[in-house]
């Protein structure tokens, strides 16, 4: 999977895979990030209706039964298509594009509907990137660290790779600054591992977390570098989570109230 495969040209088997320069600044103006945080669940999706959506994993649920297409469906979970097959499903067939690994496709046979993106990861720095920092595209940290801070930072095009921070939230993130807009609302991030995700009712419904595990080796830096280096009055993001351990030093918390003014 290091190489993007070139538009509509199916794969072995797999179903037309489309170029990420497709999508890529093809968008203006205001997004929701829809994720699996308890906060989520009292989310009034349908009164945003008209504004587009990403969404990812077990959030696809807040769109079943309603008519409401999310503009992106993300997955990078590669066990969950067995932990959560129908919620892999819905999120497949319900959404106008999906960026998925390889593996789910080959793995779940499960074809989307919209337009299929393929994932790959963005190259580590090198020790030329860490001397000359001239990426207009991959940010980084501009701190030298260890062998783990060379991984952390944030694709501003996807066609070269996005950072893994351990939370698919991230990588929507990124994929909201690829496809153009500039004004962004995180709902759910909430990032808390002792609460149940807002779509699990009881532990048998729930597959494994790790957040604890990253937050402070992955989670954390990354929104730092996001903070930092990518958000300006050119590309906002805002938190609607209150209980988020995202702080909000870095990412400003605002309430639905606010929300309604900005938009």
């Amino acid at each position: 999977m290091d190489v993007v495969p070139e538009n509509t040209v199916p794969i072995a088997g797999l179903p037309h895979v489309h170029d990420l320069d497709e999508c890529r600044n093809i968008q203006k103006g205001p997004v929701f990030i829809i994720a699996s945080g308890a906060t989520a669940k009292d989310f009034p999706l349908e009164n945003y209706a008209d504004i587009p959506m990403i969404t990812m994993n077990g959030a696809i649920s807040k769109f079943i039964g309603t008519d409401i297409k999310p503009f992106f469906y993300a997955c990078t979970d590669i066990a969950f298509y067995r932990e959560q097959p129908e919620l892999l499903a819905a999120g497949m067939h319900l959404s106008e594009r999906v960026a998925v690994w390889e593996e789910h496709i080959r793995r779940s046979a499960v074809m989307p509907e919209g337009d299929l993106y393929l994932l790959t990861k963005a190259p580590k720095l090198s020790w030329t990137d860490l001397v000359f920092r001239g990426d207009k595209e991959l940010i980084r940290s501009r701190r030298l660290g260890n062998g783990r801070n060379r991984t952390l930072g944030f694709s501003k095009n996807l066609k070269r790779g996005f950072f893994d921070a351990r939370t698919v939230a991230y990588l929507a993130l990124q994929i909201a600054y690829h496809a153009g807009f500039n004004k962004v609302f995180l709902v759910g991030v909430d990032l808390n591992q002792s609460v149940r995700r807002f779509y699990e009712e009881d532990d048998a419904d729930a597959s494994p977390c790790m957040l604890d595990q990253h937050f402070f080796t992955r989670i954390l830096p990354s929104f730092k570098i996001l903070s930092k280096y990518v958000v300006n009055d050119d590309f906002q993001v805002y938190n609607l989570s209150g209980s988020s351990r995202i702080p909000g030093e870095l990412i400003p918390r605002v309430t639905l109230d606010e929300v309604d003014r900005m938009l």
